[in-house]
């Protein structure tokens, strides 16, 4: 039987993060994707012109039919809008004892606020404890910690131990927001630090990296890697589809990474 995956998380009409892009991710690391939709925003690679959440019953009614019938190996979280729907997400996985990547998105490529900030306790103590994998860029990390964000390894290294302090088994600290040549990601875990380095690819087209990120993460656990197995096939997945993304040639903003840049077919 083919692995299966859940998504919970927001859809992005504009196709290039949420759960269009985590399902795009599942399928190209050939690995069967379910969702939960928290939120719809009205989006494009340029802005986010509107949100609107879910209901936490209807949340919890998707959570229940995906789990009622399908096998779900793993499960990937991202957006998921308020404290309401983040005490639904919690109680809906509880007793399923699942790998699940947290990814906690607070604010969108374009700028905009994802997160209300009075949801940051219920994300804090609620879902960090259950997680197997935390997946913060530098600004999340921060703000999760209330702190500046990290300037270089030796910060990144001290704020992914503090939140690993906060309950997760892992934390991956991206270092997509920090300068330098290259990009350096840090898992962090009791057993040790796993450093990632990749070369710091010039693009505009980088909206939904994140998403990108966690869900191949999450495909990867869906199919029986280790944690470390997944995150360096996913790490390497994402560098291939944000070298291909200028190709795409997708909207006036920041564009999507090309989820299918090995499989795609031009004839």
């Amino acid at each position: 039987m083919v692995p299966i995956a859940l998504t919970i998380a927001g859809s992005d009409s504009g196709g290039g993060a949420g759960i269009q892009a985590d399902i795009k991710t599942f399928s190209a690391l050939g690995v069967y994707g379910a969702s939960v939709i928290t939120a719809l925003t009205a989006q494009n690679t340029r802005a986010v012109t509107m949100v609107e959440a879910a209901s936490p019953a209807m949340i919890a009614a998707q959570m229940a039919a995906v789990f009622d019938d399908l096998d779900i190996r793993a499960v990937k979280l991202g957006m998921l809008g308020g404290p309401d729907a983040i005490m639904t997400v919690a109680q809906g996985l509880a007793g399923h004892a699942l790998p699940v990547i947290l990814d906690p998105v607070m604010v969108a490529k374009s700028g905009d606020r994802l997160l209300p900030h009075d949801a940051l306790a219920a994300l804090r103590s609620q879902l960090l404890p259950i997680a197997t994998l935390l997946t913060p860029n530098l600004p999340e990390a921060a703000d999760l910690l209330d702190c500046a964000p990290a300037q270089d390894e030796t910060e990144m290294t001290r704020q992914g131990q503090a939140l690993l302090e906060l309950g997760p088994q892992a934390v991956l600290m991206k270092g997509g927001h920090a300068g330098g040549v290259d990009c350096v990601d840090l898992l962090i875990t009791e057993r040790g630090i796993t450093r990632l380095t990749a070369p710091r690819l010039i693009t505009g087209n980088t909206h939904g990296t994140g998403c990108t990120l966690s869900a191949a993460i999450a495909a990867g656990m869906a199919k029986g890697m280790s944690l470390e197995q997944a995150v360096t096939r996913a790490h390497r997945y994402l560098q291939g589809a944000i070298a291909a993304a200028d190709g795409l040639g997708v909207g006036s903003g920041h564009g999507p990474v090309h989820h299918f840049h090995k499989a795609w077919i031009n004839d």
